[in-house]
């Protein structure tokens, strides 16, 4: 993909040439202190949000960076401030604990309107996995899945915005709080997001079972490992299809799975 050119540049306020950072799928650029990328419908109001957020000492959000116009996107871009840090994934507590304290800082923010139109294979696994939507999928899709639909019941909670997607997506720097970035908008319990982090740790990231007992007083903490689950399960069935489920990729999931099932019991 090509990088912000120089009018793209210019509309920011920005002089150096850009340059594509590592990470991000190859989609990051950066200028001087500010990052950019490709805006897509949530930009602007993810920018209002970021904004807004106090400062805290328990997380960093990357702030937004106004176009010379006062906009959040120019010409199809985005662009945050520079955070420093790096990924760690084998830091999974600490990933999850700065996610409870973020998600404590966005929980009365109102539902935005876009989760309602929002289609793809994340937010369509995200409906199958809470029951809102129905899924077929090829006989390996079904064959995982099945337990985790057998253990599924309905739970009580209050739902609030979410990050969805953690563990890759926290920096940590020395003496700073750990930074949360590209932010994937849900609208679920906090304890579900806390779910995904840990089932992903758990099949990609040499995550122990023991990452899900210290957890596991998070409310319906099994039911939201096997929505969890589902959701990434049927992520990866609608994304991929039939080939998705290589036999190591099956592998990296059924353990999780039958301990998902067993916090459901």
């Amino acid at each position: 993909m090509d990088g912000p050119g120089s009018h793209v540049l210019a509309a920011f306020g920005l002089s150096e040439p850009a340059v594509r950072l590592a990470g991000g799928q190859g989609e990051t650029w950066r200028s001087g202190d500010v990052v950019l990328k490709r805006a897509d419908a949530e930009a602007a109001w993810r920018a209002d949000v970021l904004d807004a957020l106090p400062e805290s000492g328990d997380f960093r959000v990357p702030r937004p960076v106004r176009a010379r116009e006062g906009e959040w996107v120019a010409l199809g871009w985005e662009a945050t401030e520079l955070l420093a840090g790096a990924t760690d994934v084998s830091r999974q507590d600490d990933v999850l604990t700065a996610a409870a304290a973020f998600h404590e800082a966005v929980a009365d923010l109102p539902r935005p309107s876009f989760l309602e139109t929002r289609r793809d294979p994340w937010a369509d696994g995200d409906r199958v996995a809470w029951r809102e939507q129905s899924a077929d999928g090829s006989p390996a899709y079904v064959d995982l899945v099945g337990p985790l639909a057998a253990a599924w019941r309905p739970v009580e909670l209050r739902s609030q915005l979410a990050h969805g997607d953690l563990p890759g997506n926290v920096m940590f720097a020395d003496g700073l709080p750990p930074a949360i970035i590209d932010w994937p908008v849900y609208w679920r319990p906090p304890s579900w997001a806390a779910a995904v982090a840990v089932a992903d740790a758990l099949c990609w990231y040499a995550a122990t079972p023991d990452l899900a007992a210290r957890w596991a007083h998070l409310p319906e903490w099994g039911q939201m490992l096997v929505r969890a689950l589902i959701y990434r399960l049927t992520t990866d069935e609608l994304a991929g299809g039939a080939a998705t489920w290589t036999e190591a990729r099956r592998a990296a999931y059924a353990p999780v799975i039958e301990l998902a099932v067993s916090y459901a019991a």
